[in-house]
């Protein structure tokens, strides 16, 4: 489904990504973990088009991004940055309906669709009458989630989406993302520095560091059989909460 071939970005002087190579399965999860500065949301940019690699490529379904296919591939993806990226002078209605007006869909078939994404993600008719200033993060986000979804693309791109949360409201979250993911059946990538995130989130996980792949695969993976001293040394920086998968 997605693919990157030996990518390399720079940014004037800094190396963002250096010869990266990974795929994405169709219909996974998929967690680009590390923490910051190692490239994770590099690649995420790459793969929408809004950034071009400096050598390598970049494939959705076998088609290379570029300026000229762009257009095309995004029509395909839904993407989640931190805290939704909501407009504020729009309620939060109008801010999941926007991509289904720049499409053209009659309010006819985009009130339904709206209405059965709200019970998908948990949120009324009258909380979507909001604007963000009036929603909680959480709300936030799920509004965000709900403008990725609206479209019902197969490829969801998802930017640190619970990074700016209070920690009982993103395991809320975290655990409602895994049954949609699960339920949807899309293929996902998903940036992150948590570990429980990507432990309960991933079926397969990319270690970053630097710009480089460390290591890639399940979580298990990683704990048990690191790759090389960093692996090991990344998962035991942070205190894995109790019940977190495969922590021993």
């Amino acid at each position: 489904m997605i693919a990157l071939r030996g990518v390399t970005k720079r940014f004037g002087d800094r190396v963002a990504l250096d010869a990266v190579s990974l795929d994405v399965r169709p219909a996974s999860t998929h967690v680009l973990l590390g923490s910051s500065g190692s490239g994770k949301s590099t690649v995420l940019r790459l793969i929408l088009g809004l950034i071009a690699p400096d050598a390598g490529e970049v494939q959705v379904d076998g088609t290379p991004v570029t300026p000229s296919s762009r257009a095309e591939l995004v029509r395909r993806m839904g993407y989640v940055v931190q805290d939704g990226g909501l407009y504020p002078h729009l309620t939060a209605y109008r801010n999941v309906t926007l991509p289904t007006e720049a499409h053209g869909w009659d309010p006819s078939r985009a009130g339904p669709r709206v209405t059965e994404l709200g019970t998908m993600v948990g949120l009324d008719e009258e909380t979507l009458r909001l604007y963000p200033r009036e929603l909680s993060g959480g709300q936030r986000q799920r509004v965000g989630l709900m403008r990725a979804l609206v479209l019902d693309p197969p490829v969801l791109l998802l930017d640190e989406p619970l990074g700016a949360l209070d920690p009982i409201v993103r395991a809320e979250l975290q655990g409602q993302l895994g049954r949609l993911f699960a339920a949807l059946g899309k293929t996902v990538v998903l940036v992150t520095h948590d570990i429980r995130e990507a432990a309960l989130l991933g079926s397969t996980i990319t270690l970053m560091h630097a710009g480089r792949v460390v290591q890639q695969g399940a979580f298990a993976d990683l704990l048990e059989r690191p790759a090389a001293p960093f692996v090991t040394h990344f998962l035991t920086a942070q205190t894995l909460a109790a019940g977190t998968p495969g922590a021993r």
